[in-house]
């Protein structure tokens, strides 16, 4: 992280926060800013299948998204690896995912004290979550939107011209989830 910081300052490139440690642990963490605007956080860590480590949702009210996400793909093996409160910063992480976050990426949900609302902006397209019958997850999606807030965008079915199934719907906070058949490659009806 300190050679690819160095790199970025080289550059011409903002970085908000300094490389260090992750308070009260060994991580070490920087934070960038490119010509747009939008925030990056590296992480340092040891090589693993996926190089990229993690999506952050800024989100509400964190039990609700946390319930949200954990029944919506629970049969696709997500849950819960852990959360972490920071007082001194006003925030609290809840960290999901399919597997450790040293072994795949992971959905980090922070949730600021006292803010209930974020403003999306124009740029944020989706996160696409990978299925194995999106008909199914449309179902879940529906009966958990029900209950928890959020709404199915777009009912489940092919995508006219390549057939790669998808359905889209949007959790309690407003972020929009892309949920593809996972044998998008091999998909052909």
């Amino acid at each position: 992280v300190y050679k690819l910081v160095e790199g970025i300052r080289a550059k011409g490139g903002k970085i908000t926060r300094e490389p260090g440690p992750v308070k009260g642990g060994t991580t070490v963490i920087a934070f960038v800013q490119d010509p747009d605007g939008y925030m990056f956080e590296l992480i340092q860590r040891g090589p693993t299948p996926e190089p990229l480590c993690q999506i952050m949702l800024r989100v509400g009210d964190l039990e609700r998204s946390i319930k949200f996400y954990e029944k919506v793909f629970l049969a696709c093996g997500m849950k819960l690896l852990r959360t972490r409160d920071n007082p001194d910063y006003k925030y609290t992480i809840a960290m999901m995912g399919y597997a450790e976050e040293n072994e795949s990426t992971v959905l980090e949900l922070t949730y600021n004290y006292g803010v209930t609302e974020y403003t999306k902006g124009n740029a944020y397209a989706q996160v696409a979550i990978s299925t194995e019958d999106v008909y199914r997850s449309a179902a879940v999606v529906d009966l958990v939107t029900n209950e928890l807030g959020g709404k199915l965008t777009r009912q489940p079915g092919p995508i006219p011209g390549i057939n790669t199934k998808i359905t889209s719907f949007l959790d309690p906070d407003g972020w929009k989830v892309a949920s593809p058949l996972i044998s998008v490659l091999n998909e052909t009806s």
